[in-house]
């Protein structure tokens, strides 16, 4: 028979010898989370202070509690007794398992730490990549978010964004327009410079630097092409490349300059 006053007793003497490592374990616990607090304040105000990006900042201070809370769970597991190297290898084992099951998760992961790192681009930037064009809604960790002209939303993994070829649009504040624009091989070259010409120097929203061109690009089969090239202010790109053509093709119907199109002659010969 199990003799309970012998039992009782030895819980009580075990408990006895525990409450020290408790006391210091809850001690520990309690003042560690306080200066865990503390630091990742301090961490959050020199984020802020360097001007460090919003979602860039978040991830941070996030990461860093995660680690400075997990040294405190380990730091108190040990003062129980606990072998720390058995444990770590079995967190180890979880944590290898974990990464080879999320591994595409994990690329996509580092991809959105690189890009806030090194910021290829912004949030408000009209980017193209992965097959796919639109600005930048934002930047998460696993994804970013693209907004299209119609209103679609494109979620795109950071993991290939990262690695692969990217078109920012927005990062240099002048772009140029290139147009070509043909004439009939009948027409006078001279006064459709000219005409193209006085068009663009009435568009004050055509950069007078750098200095705008009108070439003739090539002598195609059905017309002589124009290669105009223009500087705008990056905002104004689409509004001046749909102003110019409908521009251009008034003032030709105007000095009689014709705009062919694709034709064949057709000579018959009577035997």
């Amino acid at each position: 028979m199990f003799d309970l006053t012998q039992i009782t007793n030895k819980f009580t003497e075990q408990g006895i010898s525990y409450m020290p490592k408790i006391a210091g374990a809850l001690i520990t616990l309690v003042l560690g989370w306080i200066i865990i607090k503390i630091l990742i304040s301090l961490f959050a105000k020199s984020m802020r202070t360097k001007h460090v990006d919003d979602t860039l900042e978040h991830f941070l201070v996030s990461l860093v509690g995660i680690i400075l809370k997990a040294l405190l769970i380990i730091t108190v597991i040990s003062m129980f007794g606990v072998q720390m190297t058995s444990f770590i290898a079995i967190v180890g084992a979880a944590g290898l398992a974990i990464g080879l099951a999320l591994q595409g998760s994990l690329g996509n992961f580092a991809g959105g730490v690189l890009i806030l790192l090194f910021k290829p681009f912004k949030i408000g930037d009209v980017i193209e990549a992965q097959g796919h064009k639109g600005k930048v809604s934002q930047i998460q960790i696993f994804n970013t978010i693209l907004k299209t002209p119609d209103n679609r939303t494109i979620i795109i993994p950071n993991g290939g964004l990262s690695n692969g070829s990217l078109v920012n649009f927005s990062t240099e504040p002048e772009r140029r327009v290139d147009f070509v624009f043909g004439i009939g091989y009948g027409d006078d070259i001279k006064k459709s410079r000219d005409v193209i010409e006085a068009i663009i120097v009435d568009d004050k929203r055509i950069l007078e630097e750098p200095d705008y061109q009108v070439l003739v690009g090539e002598l195609a089969d059905n017309s002589v092409n124009f290669t105009v090239r223009v500087w705008v202010k990056a905002e104004d790109y689409w509004d001046v490349f749909f102003d110019m053509q409908e521009k251009v093709k008034l003032n030709f119907d105007k000095h009689g300059i014709s705009i062919p199109y694709p034709q064949r002659d057709v000579h018959m010969f009577k035997h």
